[in-house]
C-alpha cells in the first residue's frame, strides 16, 4: 500500500472512530453503565480526579483505589463497564527519517492513539477491578492493557482504621495510588507517532509492563501510612502472544526472585494533601530462556512526593515529583559483547505542576531528565558518545467541557481537548547530531493536539 492510500485509510479510520465517539456522547444519559466508577460512587469525576479528569487522584480517589474499587452504593447490580478514546494530530519539528510505523507518515500524523474498554469497579463485596483492553491505532493491534484486580477490607486495629488488601496486576506500579510512578505519571497521554522521551528507561518504567503477572499485599494504616510488598513472574511466550503482546522471547526469562515494595506517608487536610514515599523493584532477566546462563540484574530504587491544593472550588493546583536510580549488573550483556562493562547506572527525574480553573481549564508544565553511565556498546546505534542522557520539558493546556460537576451528561460524558508541546534540550546523549546523521535534539520537539473522551 502506497503512502497516499495509507493516508486515506488513516483518515477513514479516524472519521469512523470520531463518529462513534459522537454517537456515544449523544446517548450518554442512557448508557447508565458508563463510566463505571462515577456511577458506582454517585460522585462526579472531580471528586476522584484533580481537574475533573483522570488519572491524577484526589485523596478521595486514592482511598477509593486502596479500598479495592468497591466503595459506593449507586448502580449496584449493574455491569461495571467503561470506554475511552484518545485521538490526535502530531507534528514534529523535523520530519523523521522513517515513518514511526508501517501505517503512518514521516510527519503530520492524524489518527487514533487508543480505544479502550474497561472492566472497572466493584465485582462483589470487597472485590474490585480495573482491567483495560486497548486497540492501538498506530500499530493497528489489540491487546490486554493494564490490569489490577483487588480484594480489600477495612477493620479496626487498636482504635485505628486499617485497610488491608491484595492486588493481582500485570505492570509494576500500576496498582500504586499516588500517580508519581511511571505507570501513571505526567504526561498522562502522549503522541505515539512523535517523541515523548529518549530510548533508555529504567526497568520500572515500562520494562515489564503487560508481560508479567504479580501479586502484592498492602495496607493503609490510619489513612496515613501505606505499605506494599509483592513479587512478579513472567507470562509464558504463548500467553504473552494470546494477550496481544507478541511472544516476548527477546525479553528472556524473568528471575524468580523479582520483588516489589512500596512505603508512603500521606496526609489529607481537606483543603490540601501531602504525600511522600519510597519504592523499589528488584529483578533479573536471563536472555536465553532455555539455559541456565548468566543474567542481567536490575535494582530500581525511587523516591517520590506530591502536594495538592484543593481549598478553593475554582482553583486547584498539584505538584508531583519522582527520582529513580537503577543499578544494573549486565553480566549476560557483557558476556555477549553488548556492553563495555558489567555494571551501569541509569537515573530518571520528573517534576510537574498543574493548575486547574473552575474544573475546566488546566495548565501543566513538567521537566524530565534521564542520565546514565556512558557505554559505547550498551548505547550504540542512535546514541551519541555512548550516552543515554535525554532531557527536556512538557507544556500542556487542556479544556474540559464535559466531565466536571453539573456539566451536560455528567457523569457519563467526559471530554478533554488538549494541546501538548514536548521540547528537548538533549536526546540520546547529545544536543546536536545525536544519531550521527545530523539530527539534533530540538528536531524531535513534538506538538500533540488531542481529544480524550471517556464514557
Amino acid at each position: 500500500m502506497n503512502e497516499k492510500s495509507q493516508g486515506r485509510r488513516s483518515r477513514l479510520i479516524a472519521w469512523c472512530f470520531g463518529a462513534l465517539a459522537g454517537a456515544l456522547l449523544l446517548v450518554a444519559n442512557d448508557a447508565s453503565a458508563l463510566p463505571a466508577f462515577a456511577r458506582q460512587t454517585g460522585q462526579d469525576c472531580a471528586a476522584c480526579h484533580v481537574g475533573a479528569f483522570g488519572p491524577q487522584l484526589t485523596p478521595f480517589g486514592i482511598r477509593f483505589k486502596i479500598d479495592g474499587y468497591t466503595d459506593g452504593t449507586s448502580g449496584k447490580g449493574e455491569l461495571p463497564f467503561s470506554a475511552m478514546l484518545i485521538a490526535g494530530y502530531t507534528h514534529t519539528a523535523k520530519d523523521q527519517a522513517d515513518p514511526p510505523s508501517p501505517h503512518t507518515h514521516r510527519n503530520d500524523n492524524v489518527g487514533i492513539n487508543e480505544a479502550s474498554l474497561f472492566l472497572a469497579g466493584r465485582l462483589a463485596d470487597h472485590v474490585g477491578a480495573l482491567v483495560q483492553a486497548t486497540y492501538d491505532g498506530v500499530a493497528q493491534t489489540s491487546a490486554l492493557d493494564n490490569a489490577d484486580l483487588r480484594i480489600a477490607n477495612t477493620f479496626d486495629l487498636a482504635g485505628r482504621d486499617v485497610v488491608a488488601g491484595v492486588s493481582v496486576n500485570n505492570n509494576p506500579g500500576v496498582q500504586d495510588p499516588f500517580n508519581t510512578m511511571p505507570a501513571w505519571g505526567f504526561p498522562f497521554t502522549g503522541s505515539d507517532t512523535g517523541f515523548t522521551g529518549g530510548d533508555a528507561a529504567t526497568m520500572i518504567n515500562g520494562g515489564l509492563e503487560h508481560r508479567v503477572l504479580g501479586a502484592s499485599v498492602y495496607a493503609l494504616w490510619d489513612n496515613t501510612v501505606y505499605g506494599e510488598l509483592g513479587t512478579y513472574r513472567a507470562l509464558s511466550p504463548a500467553l504473552q502472544s494470546r494477550t496481544g503482546q507478541g511472544r516476548g522471547e527477546d525479553m528472556g526469562r524473568l528471575g524468580g526472585s523479582t520483588a516489589y515494595w512500596r512505603l508512603a506517608w500521606m496526609k489529607d487536610m481537606s483543603d490540601q494533601a501531602f504525600q511522600a514515599g519510597v519504592f523499589c523493584l528488584k529483578t533479573s532477566l536471563q536472555p536465553d530462556r532455555l539455559s541456565n546462563g548468566p543474567k542481567d540484574r536490575y535494582d530500581d530504587l525511587g523516591v517520590d512526593a506530591s502536594y495538592q491544593f484543593l481549598g478553593l472550588p475554582k482553583h486547584v493546583a498539584a505538584v508531583y515529583t519522582s527520582y529513580i536510580r537503577e543499578r544494573q549488573n549486565g553480566q549476560a550483556m557483557f558476556d555477549a559483547g553488548n556492553a563495555q562493562s558489567v555494571k551501569a547506572t541509569l537515573k530518571e527525574f520528573k517534576l510537574n505542576a498543574t493548575y486547574t480553573y473552575d474544573e475546566t481549564w488546566t495548565f501543566s508544565a513538567g521537566r524530565f531528565a534521564t542520565t546514565g553511565r556512558r557505554d559505547a556498546l550498551r548505547y550504540a546505534d542512535g546514541y551519541a558518545n555512548g550516552s543515554p542522557d535525554t532531557s527536556g520539558y512538557v507544556l500542556q493546556a487542556d479544556w474540559t467541557p464535559l466531565g466536571k460537576a453539573e456539566s451536560w451528561g455528567a457523569p457519563w460524558a467526559n471530554l478533554r481537548l488538549g494541546l501538548q508541546y514536548t521540547m528537548f534540550d538533549k536526546f540520546n546523549g547529545a544536543s546536536h547530531n545525536y544519531d550521527g546523521a545530523g539530527r539534533d535534539a530540538k528536531d524531535n520537539n513534538t506538538v500533540f493536539l488531542f481529544a480524550w473522551a471517556s464514557f
